[in-house]
């Protein structure tokens, strides 16, 4: 059987420091880390002034970089890069990537249990749709108040100029991952290297802010700030944003790529950074209202806030690069409708840029801009979506290590209890953003995984319909050979958007001429995951008995559809057609490369 989903990447994970490797770590860091790269801008700034931030002494300060410190180490560095990219499918990551492991052997999971797994998994997906909104919005707009702090007079310019370059960003999206990769990629190497160095400078000064490591620290903060401590976890979080971006943006770069970028320079420059936001604001307190730019000397203020504003260009394209792909993962599974997807590079098949989204997510961030306008307002909405879709992937990743991999049950629940520890703690710390704006995410998230219920619900009701006995190819053969109906000369090539039964375009035929040709053919096009096919293996054929023929075409993402190209290649494999005496009909939906003169509509 054909299955109704492949999403996978043929690059081969190349060995480590290879020319291949390190060329794509290079594109990931424009692609992959640009939404927790740029969380320095404002996740310790909301932590000592905003909404729940806590009094600004020296406890306090060593506290929230434990925090810091360890969240970035136990979720990005333990979870995701060391465990969770492990679960990948044919090397494409996501949420959905985990029930595709899960489903491709479901007898391992009872039905009852896989419904509730497949639920999860389209809300975690819903989620980060809701998230992935807001991570343009949040991360244009906390660059562009640099401008603000330079000069008082920029200030009305602000969301004016986020919008602009919100609309410049989402215009390059049909450039493709790569592309932007090869383009951000070093622009990144210069952000993460700036902020090491300008947090590099201030550690120097205050050195033993190098004692937050301890985690004691974190638990000293929370002894003493109680609810309030709990509370500032939820900005905390901003400093692991991305996480789950990572893990769905593995299908562009491969998993040996990312870890060697991470840990070779992203997970360092961050430390460095908040670590000498830390010792800034031990010394200089009225650094608090930025810290980020506090470190930032006053000459070199305007190219910081131009390679800030940059750096939170590429930052979006994080997120929106993992929407592109979590969307076409969802439409192969059957829980979006068919949408037009555009392979942007020639190798590797997760590279794709929907245009449908890109609009979509392009006006609610713009949106969002204009109904926040400014980013620690937006703090208050993001988060809550990425912890309970963090939450919900280490779920799903327990089933398939359980389940599918076999780990000992009592090894895999530990693992869970591992990492909801610090999930939950999360989650809980920013549900009282919901009413800071956190309902913002919550209702896209509702909105999107109620219209993926209807559509599988009207998908499989409609499966179940086409798949009725009376349409069982079978019984329909057994029908020809009782009733004999009359034969002409010539070829009927039938397009089928179904790997198995019959093309509704043959029964109508059937029912209202009273004749078939003398050779039938049933075709179905199928994408696979090369950039090309050659012609040899491009065609199987399926005799299936009195004169009825079904042709599986395959063609690599990069192709298009070439019917007579098809047939032409049936030929050195037995199935000899004359092209004067062929005609082609098509049914709603099934694809097209036919000579226009030749198809006939028998929806």
């Amino acid at each position: 059987m054909v299955k109704q989903y492949n999403f996978s990447s043929k690059h081969r994970e190349n060995s480590f420091f290879s020319s291949p490797t390190l060329l794509l770590a290079l594109g990931s860091l424009g692609i992959v880390y640009g939404d927790i790269g740029t969380s320095p801008l404002y996740a310790l700034r909301e932590c000592f002034y905003g909404i729940y931030a806590v009094d600004l002494r020296e406890g306090n300060i060593l506290g929230v970089l434990s925090l810091v410190f360890w969240s970035l180490t136990m979720v990005i560095s333990i979870k995701y890069v060391v465990f969770i990219m492990r679960a990948d499918y044919k090397r494409m990551g996501g949420i959905f990537a985990l029930l595709a492991l899960i489903s491709d052997d479901r007898r391992k999971i009872s039905p009852k249990l896989y419904s509730y797994v497949v639920f999860i998994a389209m809300i975690g997906a819903a989620l980060l749709f809701g998230d992935g909104v807001i991570t343009p919005a949040i991360s244009v707009l906390s660059a562009v108040e640099g401008l603000g702090i330079a000069t008082e007079s920029a200030k009305p310019l602000i969301v004016p100029l986020t919008c602009l370059i919100l609309v410049f960003l989402f215009f390059v999206q049909h450039r493709g991952a790569e592309v932007i990769g090869n383009i951000f990629g070093p622009i990144m190497v210069v952000w993460f290297i700036t902020i090491a160095m300008l947090g590099l400078k201030e550690i120097m000064v205050r050195p033993d802010i190098l004692r937050s490591i301890n985690p004691i620290y974190a638990y000293d903060f929370f002894a003493a700030n109680r609810i309030q401590g709990f509370m500032v976890l939820g900005a905390v979080v901003l400093c692991i944003t991305g996480g789950e971006a990572l893990y769905a943006d593995m299908g562009h770069f491969g998993k040996n790529p990312i870890r060697i970028s991470w840990f070779g320079l992203v997970f360092p420059s961050l430390l460095l950074n908040y670590f000498g936001q830390g010792a800034l604001l031990l010394n200089n307190p009225n650094f608090v209202i930025n810290p980020f730019y506090g470190l930032v000397p006053k000459s070199l203020m305007y190219p910081m806030v131009c390679l800030s504003t940059i750096a939170t260009i590429i930052a979006s394209q994080a997120m929106i690069s993992g929407i592109f792909s979590l969307t076409q993962q969802a439409i192969q599974l059957g829980f979006f409708p068919k949408m037009q997807i555009i392979h942007t590079s020639r190798n590797i098949e997760g590279q794709v840029y929907i245009p449908q989204i890109n609009y979509i997510m392009m006006v609610i961030s713009i949106s969002l801009v204009l109904l926040f306008k400014r980013s620690g307002g937006l703090a208050g909405a993001y988060g809550i979506a990425v912890t309970a879709d963090m939450a919900l992937t280490s779920i799903l990743y327990f089933f398939v290590i359980n389940r599918i991999w076999k780990i000992p049950f009592w090894q895999a629940l530990s693992l869970l209890f591992l990492f909801l520890s610090f999930d939950i703690s999360y989650f809980s710390a920013n549900l009282p953003k919901i009413f800071d704006g956190g309902w913002v995410t919550l209702a896209i998230a509702a909105i999107i995984v109620t219209a993926m219920i209807f559509f599988r619900d009207d998908r499989e009701a409609i499966k179940t319909k086409i798949l009725k006995p009376k349409l069982v190819l079978d019984a329909f053969l057994e029908d020809i050979a009782k009733n004999n109906p009359p034969r002409i000369q010539g070829t009927a090539v039938f397009m089928s958007t179904s790997a198995v039964g019959l093309p509704k375009s043959l029964l109508n035929h059937l029912k209202y001429n009273s004749f078939l040709h003398e050779n039938i053919v049933i075709l179905f096009n199928r994408l696979v995951d090369t950039p090309n096919v050659s012609d040899w293996e491009k065609v199987e054929i399926e005799e299936l008995g009195h004169n009825f023929y079904r042709i599986f075409a395959s063609y690599g993402f990069k192709e298009k559809p070439d019917i007579p190209l098809i047939m032409y290649l049936a030929s050195f494999k037995g199935l000899s057609t004359d092209p004067a005496t062929t005609i082609y009909y098509m049914s709603k939906g099934s694809i097209a490369g036919i000579p226009g003169r030749l198809i006939y509509d028998f929806t």
